[in-house]
């Protein structure tokens, strides 16, 4: 194992992080496709199911190639910047607003389910503060409620009492 890099392969230390992020991604896209194309795909007027996945499943494969063969090895600032602690915070606050939303989404609706998960989610970065992420989280429920229940008529209820 590579110890100064961190990277189990020997050509880590020539690419770096990018080359393994484009790989990984590379590799969803393919899983997505690989899913995707158990169903019926359908055509552009007449989406099946297997559709979206097989279209984000391209996308991921066509981002995972240009992330892999773009990368370039590390400089010397970013070797500094690896040792830094992982943001705690940030993590913590992710998580707990994907299970506010999950559990808002049930029982809650879609719009305190919306609220809950931008709400909480910016709070995990240091530079936002309450007042921020309440107009952050606000402005989110409003392009939510235009874009998803308006406009695409997703059969998810605003509000639920139960």
């Amino acid at each position: 194992m590579n110890i100064k890099s961190g990277f189990p392969l020997p050509f880590a230390k020539r690419y770096g992080k990018d080359l393994y992020a484009g790989a990984l991604i590379f590799l969803f896209g393919i899983g997505a496709i690989s899913a995707g194309i158990t169903y019926n795909i359908g055509s552009l007027s007449r989406m099946g199911p297997g559709f979206f996945p097989v279209a984000v499943g391209a996308i991921l494969v066509l981002v995972g190639l240009a992330i892999a063969f773009t990368s370039k090895r590390p400089d010397a600032h970013a070797e500094a910047k690896e040792h830094l602690p992982p943001e705690w915070r940030g993590w913590i606050c992710i998580a707990v607003g994907v299970l506010a939303f999950v559990v808002l989404g049930k029982y809650g609706g879609l719009l305190p389910a919306t609220f809950a998960i931008v709400f909480i989610s910016a709070l995990g970065d240091r530079q936002n503060n309450v007042k921020d992420a309440l107009i952050l989280a606000l402005g989110m429920c409003v392009i939510c409620t235009v874009v998803f229940w308006w406009a695409l008529q997703l059969q998810f209820p605003l509000f639920t009492w139960g």
